[in-house]
């Protein structure tokens, strides 16, 4: 083995028959031509706001253009893309100094096509453009329950529809207008999309997690020997086999299952179902995977769906303000699709669901009644499914770690 040394030599130690001698040459000035900042265009960025309107934003980056502003409101493209506006997703414009829109990409919804208006030679002109490349990243969050679920979705900074498919995938265990406890918790990893290094959207939930009155429930996604991309339990259930407990995003229970005075004949009569409110148009969905057995109109019911399952179950889902586009009988449906959207069809008092479930016939309460739960995986299946979702599920320590160490 060798061993090189190496030193520093300053010139005080050079040897005296080496001389120096010092070179000193003045260089012009370069010629800098200062451009007039005052034409030069800005490039904005902002994100679509819930509830935003084109003024609103055209507000925020800066534009003061009705002539930009007319053209695409007027425009059937322009019209679209204001009807398809998302939130969270960005909006780019090249703007002048004195407020005038040069470019303008505005996103078609949650797709990769953006429509761009763009003032040029001959004036304003509207085209399509594929967006700036995406990505998807992995995102965490957790929270603790103080007043409600949306609440505390809110506080931890999850993006409304990963909050919407958390109480769609917890739906099946708790009834979150009664079970829900202050000191609950959940952890959530799900996807976010990013575009240009802006978050534009979030994706699918990989893995949730719930603590509910010290209960825990957990669930991850994973493809199965179907091939198909499922949420499991811990222990290997499929949940999309299960049946959700409200058919509709979170809302109001306005009328439970028994004995009631009816609120248009006046009379005390059994109410089969449990009324869910909610806004005219609220989505409702299949709460599990079924074939249609009837869509139409029945008498008190109004627009009517009666879902067929397995173990001679049947749910109906009634006074609806319509279909869901091409919905025929026996077509077959999956757990979560939308089916309808709520109304106030037959006889009713004002925009609610009607959600019944019937086994062999019989009517029972949507709420209480003992549904089937899911096949488990075979041994070798399960073994498979855990090595598989491990990573995922290691995020749950890691989130929960934080949050005592926090305390």
């Amino acid at each position: 083995m060798g061993v090189v040394a190496a030193t520093a030599v300053t010139p005080d130690t050079l040897p005296p028959d080496i001389l120096f001698e010092r070179v000193v040459e003045n260089l012009p000035a370069p010629e800098l031509e200062i451009a007039n900042t005052d034409d030069l265009p800005f490039i904005q960025v902002e994100q679509i706001r819930t509830g935003d309107t084109l003024q609103a934003i055209f507000t925020r980056l800066g534009i003061d253009d009705a002539e930009a502003l007319n053209h695409l409101t007027a425009s059937d493209e322009g019209k679209q893309a204001i009807r398809m506006m998302r939130a969270d997703r960005t909006v780019t414009a090249v703007v002048s100094p004195a407020g005038k829109l040069l470019s303008l990409n505005l996103p078609m919804g949650n797709t990769a096509q953006d429509l761009v208006l763009e003032r040029g030679d001959k004036g304003l002109a509207l085209r399509n453009s594929t967006s700036a490349e995406q990505s998807t990243m992995v995102e965490m969050r957790s929270g603790t329950i103080t007043h409600s679920l949306f609440g505390a979705t809110e506080a931890a900074g999850l993006p409304d529809n990963v909050a919407t498919q958390l109480a769609t995938l917890f739906g099946t265990w708790i009834d979150f207008r009664s079970d829900l406890r202050k000191g609950d918790r959940f952890n959530v990893v799900y996807e976010a999309i990013y575009e240009e290094g802006n978050p534009v959207r979030a994706g699918r939930i990989l893995a949730a997690e719930f603590i509910n009155n010290g209960e825990r429930y957990a669930v991850v996604r994973y493809k199965g020997p179907s091939g198909r991309e499922q949420y499991y339990s811990d222990d290997g259930r499929s949940l999309q086999q299960g049946f959700l407990r409200t058919p509709l995003e979170f809302s109001r229970v306005s009328s439970n299952f028994g004995r009631r005075l009816h609120p248009i004949k006046g009379k005390w009569r059994e109410h089969n179902g449990t009324d869910f409110a909610a806004p005219t148009g609220t989505p409702v969905m299949a709460s599990s995977d079924a074939t249609v057995d009837f869509v139409g109109k029945q008498r008190g019911f109004g627009n009517l769906i009666i879902l067929k399952h397995r173990n001679e179950i049947t749910t109906y889902y009634a006074h609806l303000n319509g279909f869901a586009k091409g919905l025929s009988k026996g077509q077959v449906v999956s757990q979560g699709d939308v089916i309808g959207f709520v109304g106030c069809t037959g006889w009713c008092t004002g925009p609610h669901l009607h959600y019944e479930v019937r086994i062999q016939g019989r009517p029972s309460d949507p709420m209480t009644v003992a549904l089937p739960a899911a096949d488990s995986f075979s041994a070798k299946e399960l073994a498979a499914f855990k090595q598989d979702t491990a990573p995922l599920r290691q995020r749950f320590a890691l989130l929960n770690y934080e949050f005592a160490d926090a305390r």
